[in-house]
């Protein structure tokens, strides 16, 4: 549904008498605009003539203070379409906050409240959508009361509801507050120290190389990884700047695209936090020097062919890799070196790891990680095994250049470890 919100732009109204309307009392408003136009509306069926005059004087009131919702008929299922559509997919970074968003509202707010008008949603049905989502999950449940929140509030701005029903409804307690985001990492589905050099020695003869530095050694994301380029690389201070990810753009379809390019367009990052400069190592900064060495004569050799855009992970033609490129490659690499199968987002955890097993500042970890209001923590159980176990003099130098501890946590020590923020950052 297209909800046209140029009807709240009146600009003189109309306000008629107390009438008999098909056996009830009722009354209408006409509201009139810029270009001549008008648009009526008929408040009908009340049963007595003094209970449509004390209507009637409210919406007077509503039309002289500029309150009064012209948007009487909207149910809340084709506002959230509405929603969705106009504003969430205008704001969000990525496809997959988008899908976020749109799950929470076709299969947890919808089949609920879909069918209810807008203008009749009351804060007892809030509460019940909440006792209701509590009862199926407490995550879900809390996904619930932040689409809510931010739904109602754009709702209320573009004079669609007159009040966020909303405001101050709480969830059960029996779903505990989450005052504070916490990432936790199983260190189960970690690689140990002897198995980190494994990886990257075996990962040097495949075309995942430097996905699996990146990944493994300053715990970029995949998408981030695709779209480094060599122009976002500081060759003097040793820093690479992250601003761009390589995705597929919302509300976009394939056929826009030339082939082979519709996931693969330059974004924005995930968060405003996602967006930071990281200090090289010096065993990746070698092995970028090298991959621009093989760029530059895949450039020379294909000349009429190469797609010279700069990305490091590229064909040799120049063109950057897809999401999904690594995956056959990454999971020989596993099975051939009798190395764990884990996801390729862990070997990201990994990363986290070796730092905080390190003592490195949670904080300054999250910082680096792109995650600066998220604390993370460890979650060690099992045989409590130590991941570093007795790699420390290997892995120290990787550390040292990545994260430097002196300059990091001297800023960062005189602020709180323990970080609040809202659900709503997270979308």
């Amino acid at each position: 549904m297209i909800i046209d919100l140029s009807l709240q732009q009146y600009v003189d109204w109309e306000v008629k008498q107390v009438i008999s309307i098909k056996g009830k009392f009722g009354y209408r408003v006409i509201l009139k605009y810029m270009d001549g136009s008008e648009r009526t509306q008929q408040k009908a069926g009340f049963k007595a003539e003094k209970e449509a005059k004390v209507a009637r004087e409210k919406t007077v009131g509503e039309l002289y203070a500029g309150t009064y919702i012209v948007y009487e008929n909207v149910k809340i299922s084709d506002f959230l379409e509405f929603w969705l559509k106009e504003d969430i997919s205008k704001r969000v970074r990525s496809d997959e906050t988008f899908a976020t968003y749109s799950n929470i509202v076709y299969n947890h707010i919808i089949p609920i409240l879909g069918k209810k008008k807008m203008s009749a949603v009351n804060r007892g049905d809030v509460q019940k959508l909440y006792n209701d989502r509590a009862e199926y999950s407490a995550s879900v449940s809390r996904l619930v009361k932040t689409v809510m929140n931010v739904s109602m509030n754009y709702a209320v701005a573009k004079k669609i509801i007159a009040e966020n029903p909303a405001v101050g409804i709480n969830l059960p307690k029996t779903v505990k507050k989450k005052e504070y985001h916490a990432r936790i990492i199983d260190t189960q589905k970690t690689l140990t120290m002897e198995q980190i050099l494994i990886l990257l020695e075996a990962s040097r003869d495949t075309p995942i190389h430097m996905q699996v530095l990146f990944n493994v050694l300053m715990g970029l994301r995949r998408r981030e990884i695709n779209g480094v380029k060599y122009s976002d690389i500081d060759y003097i201070n040793r820093t690479l700047k992250l601003h761009r990810q390589l995705g597929k753009k919302i509300n976009t379809k394939k056929e826009d695209f030339p082939p082979k390019t519709f996931t693969k367009q330059e974004l924005g990052l995930k968060t405003p936090s996602s967006y930071r400069d990281i200090p090289i190592p010096d065993y990746v900064f070698e092995a970028i020097l090298q991959q621009r060495e093989m760029y530059e004569k895949n450039k020379s050799r294909r000349r009429s062919q190469f797609q010279d855009s700069g990305y490091v992970c590229c064909s040799n033609y120049g063109k950057p890799r897809s999401k999904d490129f690594h995956w056959k490659y990454y999971k020989k690499l596993l099975a051939d070196n009798d190395l764990p199968d884990i996801k390729w987002h862990h070997l990201r955890s990994t990363f986290c790891t070796q730092l905080l097993k390190n003592n490195f500042n949670p904080k300054a970890v999250s910082k680096l990680m792109g995650h600066a209001t998220e604390l993370i923590t460890l979650d060690v159980y099992g045989d409590n095994r130590e991941i570093i176990a007795d790699c420390v003099d290997e892995i120290q130098p990787f550390i040292d250049e990545v994260l430097p501890i002196k300059e990091v946590d001297k800023q960062l020590e005189e602020e709180l470890l323990e970080i609040e923020v809202p659900a709503e950052d997270y979308f």
